[in-house]
């Protein structure tokens, strides 16, 4: 059974930096395109990042230069590294793994993403 895991999400204030990780477990599809996404209350699900299996990243434009993902294949952990932060990025963020593999220069769909994590909250203050 596949499971994924995310923590590092809390409250900061604007200009900070948070390191999100997510642990996938029991997850063997590693060439397939694994993501992370967050959503706001009262707002869709939105793609942040995707990242294929030799770490190929592709961003959305309003995290570019600021959000940078990795991914540990050995360990089977994903990161996201969040500097800059702005009130606008408060949301809860998910780790995804889709059924497809990553095309660049397009995030996956929300419905090409299989397995999700709990989420962590992302509070970013003013």
């Amino acid at each position: 059974q596949v499971q994924l895991a995310e923590s590092g999400g809390g409250s900061v204030q604007a200009g900070g930096s948070l390191r999100l990780s997510c642990a996938a477990y029991g997850y063997t599809s590693l060439h397939n395109c694994m993501g992370w996404f967050r959503q706001a209350p009262e707002k869709e699900r939105e793609g942040v990042v995707a990242i294929n299996y030799d770490g190929q990243t592709t961003y959305a434009e309003s995290v570019k230069g600021r959000f940078t993902a990795s991914k540990d294949n050995a360990e089977n952990t994903l990161y996201l590294q969040m500097n800059s932060l702005k009130p606008e990025d408060t949301a809860t963020y998910y780790c995804a793994a889709a059924t497809v593999i990553c095309r660049p220069p397009y995030i996956p769909s929300v419905s090409h993403f299989r397995y999700w994590g709990q989420g962590t909250q992302v509070t970013v203050s003013s």
